[in-house]
């Protein structure tokens, strides 16, 4: 059976010229690593002497607000200067999400068949920080609850030791957070937001970044021991659960905005490497489905976005590039359809000699054609985490959608370069079912900011 589905994958692994044949690079704009953010509250040197309100990491997920409008998402913070082992270096940093206003306008200075040269000037504009927290109280470790808490306002928190080391690793009461992928509900009031560390999948007010509501996962997707050095929760003090740092990576939302479809970075500890969960549930219902995926080059998959109900762009990609110290080799968008694929809700062990796995083809092939745009391998984000797509352009009386993605720099913007957005355009024979998410109109009160 897994030698058939091999041999119905692997052979349209050989058609990405093909497939990328009418998708272009238009613009790449970026945001200064050195700037802070617009929470002034948090500005107070963390742990690592790093401000708390420091710009960056935003491209570890990206959604679409319509318009121009886009919610950039930062992970659990800057964690890269050293200074405490047995949390991983891991700050207070408080998890938020970024409103970012993302104009295109035209390039007067384009030169067509220039390399290098893109008809379209982008630029990136912060126009809100919201800060994510609960109403209800918060397990923290000794010293590790923000300042900003009060008596009915618990901030989520990056610190990894914030758990309650008697309950699994997805306990909601956690006060740590990882988040990986950001999605907007179609009515414009919330995101949803998924996360590593437990790994959760949580509800948030877009206005004031509270929580709302929890969507539980099975919980074979946890780690039973959990522990604040990340490789003392894997083998052999777990044999079940998500690796370390390598939860929920990427979060989807069908069109019609009724499904979220979350993506794991890398297999569960019980999985066979390389077989990740792609997990479904019904945000009203909260009935649930799972399917298999198979990496194919890449060593972990960091974003999903919906093209409709059943099919998706997933991002599959290495941890070379700018940031690693080396070359770019595998960033790599597959166009895969669940649609036929075994349903594996409630195995908590995936069985791949009978699982028919989600079909994939490929789709865009970012190292190749930004190399093809002047931007050499070296220069290629490691972490390309980033996908949404964007508003439709007139581009010669001709309609174009528009594809943006984004990476993360890690808070290190003199090692991993700037925050960066990278836009695409693709035609309708590119995604023949392409199905715009529509999300209505959201006005955001001033009380309401970080």
């Amino acid at each position: 059976m897994l030698k058939t589905q091999l041999c119905r994958v692997l052979p349209l692994l050989f058609a990405a010229s093909a497939a990328q044949a009418q998708i272009d690079l238009i613009a790449i704009g970026q945001i200064d690593g050195n700037y802070q953010d617009l929470s002034t509250r948090t500005a107070a040197p963390l742990e690592n002497g790093v401000a708390g309100n420091r710009l960056g990491g935003i491209g570890s997920g990206l959604a679409y607000a319509g318009g121009n409008t886009f919610l950039a998402l930062p992970d659990r913070g800057p964690n890269a200067v050293a200074y405490n082992a047995n949390v991983d270096d891991t700050t207070s940093y408080i998890p938020r999400f970024q409103t970012f206003h993302l104009s295109l306008a035209p390039n007067p200075d384009y030169t067509a068949g220039t390399v290098g040269s893109l008809p379209y000037i982008l630029s990136p504009a912060l126009g809100v920080t919201t800060l994510l927290s609960s109403t209800a109280p918060l397990v923290y470790a000794s010293g590790g609850a923000p300042a900003l808490n009060t008596a009915t306002q618990f901030y989520f928190s990056g610190r990894s030791d914030n758990f309650n080391g008697s309950k699994p690793s997805n306990a909601p009461t956690d006060a740590r957070f990882d988040p990986e992928g950001i999605r907007v509900s179609n009515d414009g009031k919330y995101v949803y937001i998924s996360d590593e560390y437990g790994p959760y999948l949580y509800k948030f007010s877009r206005g004031n970044g509270r929580r709302q509501h929890i969507y539980n996962l099975p919980g074979y997707y946890a780690v039973a021991k959990p522990s604040s050095i990340g490789k003392n929760e894997e083998k052999p003090y777990n044999t079940v659960g998500r690796i370390d740092n390598k939860g929920m990576e990427g979060l989807a939302i069908t069109p019609d905005g009724k499904t979220l479809v979350g993506i794991m970075q890398q297999n569960l500890l019980q999985d066979t490497k390389k077989y990740l969960r792609i997990f479904t549930i019904d945000t009203e219902t909260e009935a649930t489905h799972e399917y298999a995926y198979l990496l194919t080059d890449g060593s972990g998959v960091s974003e999903i976005v919906a093209i409709n109900d059943h099919e998706f762009l997933v991002d599959e990609r290495d941890g070379a590039g700018l940031g690693d110290g080396s070359s770019a080799v595998v960033k790599k968008l597959y166009k895969i359809d669940i649609t036929g694929a075994t349903d594996i809700a409630g195995q908590p062990v995936l069985n791949t000699a009978t699982t028919t796995l989600v079909a994939k083809t490929p789709f865009l092939d970012l190292v190749s054609l930004l190399g093809a745009n002047g931007v050499p391998a070296d220069q290629v984000p490691a972490k390309i985490e980033g996908v949404a797509f964007g508003p439709d352009l007139n581009i010669g009386g001709a309609t174009k959608h528009t594809l943006f993605i984004a990476n993360d720099n890690d808070f290190l913007n003199a090692v991993a370069g700037p925050n960066k957005f990278f836009v695409f355009t693709f035609e309708d024979a590119d995604l023949p079912n392409y199905q715009p998410q529509t999300v209505a109109p959201f006005s955001l009160d001033k009380s309401d900011r970080g």
